[in-house]
C-alpha cells in the first residue's frame, strides 16, 4: 500500500499520509517524505499523463503535513475544529489544546465521580458567575435550601 488512497481528503489527513491518528511528529514526517518522493511532480515529467494527478495528490499530502506537523494545528483538526480557509486564532488554538489535555488526563484516571461531588464541582462552578441568568423569561437562582438536600436548580415563585 502506498499510504495515499482516492478520496483520502475527505476521510482524513492521517489517511492521506497513511498513519494513524496517534502516530509520533518522526512517523508522521517519514511517512511525508516518501509519500513526497512518489508523488513529487518533478518526477513525472517522462510521463505527462500522470502529471495532474501528481499535482493534485503531492498538493494533498503537503496540506496533510503542514497540518499534521504542526502542534497546535493538529490539536485543532483532532478536535473537528480546524478550517484551513480560516486564519489560526492563536488564544482558541491554546484553549482547545488546554482542554483536550485535561480530557485525556481524566480519561487516563478513569475516576468515576459521585452526585455529591458533580455537585459540589457545579455549585463551585456557578458561583463564578456572579450575573442573573435567564430562563424562560425569568431569572434563575440557586436556591440554597435544595443545594443543601442535593437537590436542583430551581426557578423563583413568581405568585
Amino acid at each position: 500500500m502506498d499510504g495515499y488512497r482516492e478520496g483520502a481528503l475527505s476521510s482524513s489527513y492521517y489517511n492521506i499520509l497513511g498513519v494513524s491518528s496517534d502516530s509520533s511528529i518522526d512517523e508522521i514526517k517519514h511517512a511525508y517524505r516518501k509519500l513526497a518522493m512518489q508523488w513529487h511532480p518533478d518526477r513525472c515529467i517522462r510521463m505527462p499523463s500522470e502529471l495532474g494527478e501528481a499535482k493534485s495528490k503531492f498538493q494533498k499530502i503537503q496540506e496533510a503535513y503542514s497540518v499534521l506537523s504542526d502542534p497546535k494545528k493538529r490539536t485543532m483538526y483532532d478536535a473537528g475544529l480546524y478550517d484551513p480557509q480560516e486564519e489560526e486564532d492563536e488564544g482558541f488554538s491554546d484553549f482547545v489544546e488546554e482542554m483536550v489535555a485535561i480530557m485525556a488526563q481524566v480519561k487516563r484516571e478513569e475516576k468515576v465521580y459521585g452526585l455529591e461531588e458533580l455537585q459540589a464541582m457545579f455549585m463551585e462552578m456557578a458561583e463564578g458567575f456572579q450575573s442573573t441568568s435567564m430562563y424562560c423569561g425569568t431569572p434563575s437562582v440557586v436556591d440554597e435550601s435544595c443545594v443543601n438536600r442535593g437537590g436542583v436548580l430551581t426557578q423563583p415563585s413568581l405568585i
